[in-house]
């Protein structure tokens, strides 16, 4: 396993993966759903601030809404690549949103948590014109896109975080239902253990610049971490959770940690975890829907959205 990747050197691994990722995970597009695509959340006409809303044929009102982030280390990754992913959940009775968002290096976290906000104030306005319930809305991600989430759901219920990133929230903590975290860098702590995967470099590049005079010692960086770190913000108000890793996965233990995090505080937790005689479930699997582990993740995410959300059952996919 590689040890220790620089930001430089996972960038390029990212930029030679991405077109062949794209490919391979929509293989065979689902047609049972509508795709209304690039929409524009924030009105600049950046590329960044485009998402896609997909939402089942004949559609009735009032469907819970799933507003996903995808991964890509902060730095990569694309909606489009997702595209199946998201489509195979608006098959089982939800409105999907599958929005992109700023990345670094160019930006750091500051510009990311602000552009979920945006997202989240177009999903408020908008979402009911596609047939979405603007106050049952679940977050969900994987990877980078799952910190992202996660940081958001903790920045509603946090003023002290609302106020560090300078964010006042689109949308009340009540409809925040739930929040999904496939293979999610959640708690920051694991990047300081020896031998990580990635470089201590990824957490320089998402502080906002005022903070990174502090970090020139190692303890400096690790106190300033705690602003990135989802699992730092548990609260009793915390949503609940749906939490899907594996072993083969290098944010396992960090998933492990936010599970006791949050059932310390009382916090609804639905997990499902493969161990490592899963060969399919490699870090953020769930993406890819012809494994049969993505499936279990599916039906345990359908179910998760109808407790959460007090909705009518789902279809089943």
């Amino acid at each position: 396993m590689l040890r220790r990747v620089p930001v430089w050197v996972w960038q390029g691994l990212m930029a030679r993966l991405g077109p062949a990722e794209l490919l391979r995970l929509n293989q065979d597009p689902i047609t049972t759903v509508d795709y209304a695509t690039d929409l524009d959340y924030d009105g600049d006409g950046v590329r960044e601030h485009r998402l896609d809303v997909i939402v089942p044929h004949g559609a009735r009102d009032r469907l819970p809404v799933y507003v996903y982030f995808h991964g890509g280390g902060w730095t990569s990754g694309d909606k489009a690549a997702l595209t199946k992913y998201c489509a195979s959940q608006a098959a089982a009775g939800m409105v999907v949103v599958n929005a992109n968002y700023r990345r670094a290096t160019a930006f750091g976290m500051q510009q990311m948590i602000e552009d979920a906000d945006s997202v989240l104030g177009w999903v408020r306005e908008h979402i009911g014109e596609y047939g979405g319930d603007p106050e049952a809305v679940v977050l969900g991600g994987d990877s980078a896109g799952g910190q992202i989430a996660a940081l958001y759901a903790a920045v509603i219920t946090r003023p002290e975080l609302a106020n560090y990133y300078g964010v006042t929230p689109a949308v009340n903590a009540g409809a925040i239902r739930g929040l999904v975290q496939h293979c999610s860098a959640v708690d920051f702590s694991v990047l300081f253990e020896r031998g990580f995967i990635l470089s201590l470099g990824f957490v320089r590049m998402l502080l906002p610049r005022r903070a990174r005079a502090a970090t020139s010692t190692r303890l400096g960086l690790r106190r300033a971490a705690r602003f990135l770190s989802p699992i730092e913000w548990v609260n009793a108000a915390h949503p609940p959770v749906f939490v899907t890793t594996s072993e083969r996965d290098y944010f396992y233990r960090a998933s492990l940690n936010f599970v006791d995090r949050l059932r310390r505080y009382g916090v609804a937790v639905d997990t499902l975890i493969f161990d490592r005689s899963r060969r399919n479930t490699e870090h953020t699997w769930q993406q890819n829907s012809r494994f049969p582990e993505s499936q279990e993740v599916y039906a345990g995410l359908r179910d998760f959205v109808e407790k959460v959300t007090s909705t009518a059952p789902l279809t089943s996919s």
